[in-house]
């Protein structure tokens, strides 16, 4: 109901609506949207925070710690006394993901990434003073509360701060009685939204598919996917969630222009650019898996075990290309087919899974999860080859093939020990050699390329100067 599947489809329809009808319409339409979805969110919220409430007070009876001992036990407790304090957050941060698919709409983007900050600066500033003031175990209950009450206060400011700058490009939401009487914008939203909520839920049953195999395997195994998966988290996170972003917006106008063309190629450049930046990534994480589980999970406390879930960073790649494939299918409002592709891919997850895992172990259950990835994206751009697009195959495969070479020719691994000695310290451990390796690692692979006539390296020189010309003007 936020970023998900409904920030999603709400793109296409804010951007038709826009070169149809002009910025009027589009306040109103907002306007019935925000309506709407926040007497949805606020239903929700009241059901969820009244059922954890009913359930506490059930379980502390003598019923109830008989029937359900589970709900009795203190952890249980802590979770159905903050639960209630922390759901209004979901309808703040919600409608912040409505608010900041919007103002992708109008070129928006750095601001509204910026503000998810404000929940990690609140958080790490309440755990900063509970750790300071030494709170004892007896003291855990009121420290969650304000911990919770940190999460609220994050979440109204950003919706605060994304609304303020809604107004400021002229977009922020008319409320009036006539704009409910012609309901298309709901009705467009219901049929766009509904198959993304659908493979969204596909997607999470698939992801407690995986965990709970994992908990078959032994105690190590949870723990190992995880790890892997916070680092593979950070190149998707960093780079293809924010190219997709822009690519959304951008594809999006295209379609309500009728550009195929521009469609083309702005998939054909972000996929050479994925290609370009995520191979590398994923050749490091396969060659540098120790360094980064030990100063990244853990304290250093990883496990031979981890080396076991490292398939996950094969997956990089393909990973990230979904984020640039999607926008495709998204801004032309034809939600189904990523949706059964997906459900294709997560059944072959779960088949993959049951044959791999008991040789392979976790690691199966991760090379499951990168090879139905592959899937997914087979199948999502054979059929845009079908339809016509000229994604350029030779030059797709060409710059795949250039990424892999040079990120495996200048990955330096037989330096890494060297750097490792010389550059150790007391306070930052093997940290600052693996930042000089990263860098050594980073300016051959972006020299290479260049020396090699790539086509990237230049392309990006070039969006940097039209930057700062820009910034001048």
């Amino acid at each position: 109901l936020g970023e998900g599947a409904l920030g999603t489809a709400l793109i296409p329809l804010v951007a038709q609506a826009e070169a149809e009808h002009g910025p009027d319409k589009v306040r109103r339409d907002l306007g019935v949207v925000f309506a709407v979805l926040s007497l949805i969110l606020a239903l929700v919220v009241a059901l969820i925070a009244g059922g954890a409430l009913g359930l506490r007070a059930f379980a502390r009876s003598e019923t109830g710690a008989a029937m359900f001992p589970l709900l009795a036990t203190e952890r249980m407790q802590l979770v159905l006394a903050i639960l209630p304090l922390l759901m209004p957050y979901a309808f703040f941060i919600c409608l912040v993901g409505v608010v900041g698919a919007v103002l992708n709409t109008r070129k928006e983007f750095v601001l509204p990434a910026l503000g998810a900050l404000l929940l990690n600066f609140f958080l790490i500033g309440g755990l900063g003073w509970g750790y300071y003031r030494a709170i004892p175990p007896a003291g855990l209950p009121q420290f969650l509360n304000v911990l919770s009450f940190l999460v609220l206060g994050s979440g109204a400011l950003q919706l605060v701060l994304l609304l303020l700058l809604l107004w400021y490009h002229g977009r922020f939401p008319s409320l009036k009685r006539e704009s409910f009487r012609d309901c298309a914008i709901l009705k467009q939203l219901w049929k766009l939204v509904l198959p993304g909520m659908i493979g969204g839920a596909a997607l999470q049953i698939s992801f407690l598919v995986d965990r709970m195999l994992a908990i078959w395997l032994g105690p190590q195994a949870v723990p190992a996917l995880n790890n892997v998966d916070r680092i593979v988290d950070l190149p998707i996170g960093i780079f293809a969630l924010a190219l997709g972003s822009v690519l959304m917006a951008n594809m999006a106008q295209a379609a309500a222009r009728g550009s195929r063309e521009e469609l083309a190629e702005d998939l054909v450049f972000s996929l050479r650019h994925v290609y370009f930046v995520c191979i590398p990534m994923a050749v490091l994480v396969m060659l540098f898996w120790q360094p980064l589980i030990r100063m990244l999970c853990l304290g250093g406390n990883y496990t031979e075990s981890d080396l076991e879930a490292i398939f996950y960073g094969a997956g990089i790649p393909s990973f990230c290309v979904l984020k640039v494939v999607l926008p495709v299918y998204y801004a032309r409002k034809m939600m189904k087919i990523p949706l059964y592709s997906s459900l294709v891919s997560i059944a072959c997850n779960i088949i993959l899974n049951l044959c791999l895992m008991w040789t392979l172990k976790q690691g199966g259950i991760a090379l499951s999860t990168v090879l139905a990835s592959m899937l997914n994206n087979t199948i999502l751009i054979t059929l845009l080859h079908r339809e016509g697009f000229n994604l350029q195959g030779r030059l797709m495969l060409l710059t795949g093939l250039r990424s892999l070479l040079l990120a495996g020719a200048v990955g330096l691994y037989f330096l890494y020990p060297q750097l490792r000695r010389m550059l150790e310290l007391p306070w930052f451990g093997e940290f600052p050699a693996f930042v000089a390796l990263m860098a050594l690692f980073g300016g051959l692979y972006f020299g290479a390329s260049f020396l090699l006539r790539a086509a990237e390296p230049r392309e990006f020189f070039d969006i940097v100067r039209r930057r700062k010309k820009t910034e001048k003007l």
